[in-house]
């Protein structure tokens, strides 16, 4: 599933082809995604510009002024800039036509979403689509103090809640299991047992992770690929992710699998306590 990272490669690669277009056109061939697709974009969005390509936490958000379009690129959600007409696949759910180019959703699972929120407020287009959303993993707000306030009194597993999104969005579990690596905090610890201390090594740890996870165009696991079409690279940096058995990069003990809940999670025995 794309995490962060993937996400915010995918903004950083369409904002440029897509800021100060005019739309033109909107082609709906599958409307059956995680929601359907709302009928009144085909009508509402041609004659709109541009304005911004945003993100907040997993979700894209393009702006016009007539409101915000939601992207959500789900579990197997890819989008392409094409530059010249393309036969649409099979797969090939949505596409948002502007002069001369086509911004294309490749959803295959159909977990990912195309929202519409009209102008004006706060965006609910989807009821509690944003509504518990924590904050951005590099906004100044982002604090090892504030993090270890908000979990005071929780005693669920610091992965699960960092997986919730409710303390800082976007850190899914590849980028957790790394995280907690580099924070030699084990992911079974309950949060609110952990000190401020070790919760501002998790911060810079997060930080960290996912900065360099962008740098490298994210990780392809499985069919990730930017707006491109080229995979990331980051998954070659994973020190506990998917290397169950393997030595750990500083102690050579074997990395251990687990799960937690529905998830898969690795760790090292000896560095994370």
């Amino acid at each position: 599933m794309p995490e962060l990272p993937e996400v915010e490669v995918t903004r950083q690669g369409i904002a440029p082809f897509l800021i100060g277009q005019v739309i033109s056109r909107v082609v709906v061939r599958q409307p059956r995604l995680r929601w359907p697709i709302p009928r009144e974009l085909v009508k509402r969005l041609p004659g709109q510009t541009i304005t911004a390509v945003r993100r907040r936490a997993k979700y894209l958000l393009i702006d016009m002024p007539a409101g915000t379009l939601i992207l959500h690129l789900g579990m197997s959600g890819a989008l392409r800039v094409l530059t010249a007409p393309v036969a649409p696949g099979r797969h090939n759910n949505f596409d948002l036509i502007c002069s001369g180019k086509t911004l294309r959703l490749n959803d295959p699972r159909r977990f990912g979403a195309v929202l519409w929120h009209p102008a004006g407020g706060t965006i609910t287009s989807q009821p509690g689509l944003f509504d518990r959303l924590g904050v951005e993993p590099f906004a100044p707000e982002f604090s090892g103090a504030g993090f270890w306030q908000h979990t005071r009194g929780r005693l669920a597993a610091i992965k699960s809640i960092l997986l919730a999104g409710e303390g800082v969005v976007g850190v899914g579990n590849i980028y957790a299991c790394e995280s907690l690596f580099r924070a030699g905090i084990h992911p079974l610890r309950a949060a609110g047992r952990i000190s401020k201390a070790r919760y501002v090594l998790l911060v810079e740890a997060i930080q960290g992770v996912l900065r360099e996870a962008i740098q490298q165009g994210g990780s392809t696991l499985r069919n990730f690929a930017d707006s491109r079409g080229a995979p990331g690279y980051f998954q070659q940096e994973h020190q506990v992710y998917g290397r169950t058995g393997l030595p750990c990069v500083n102690c050579a003990s074997p990395i251990r699998h687990i799960r937690q809940g529905q998830r898969s999670t690795w760790y090292c025995p000896r560095c994370q306590r």
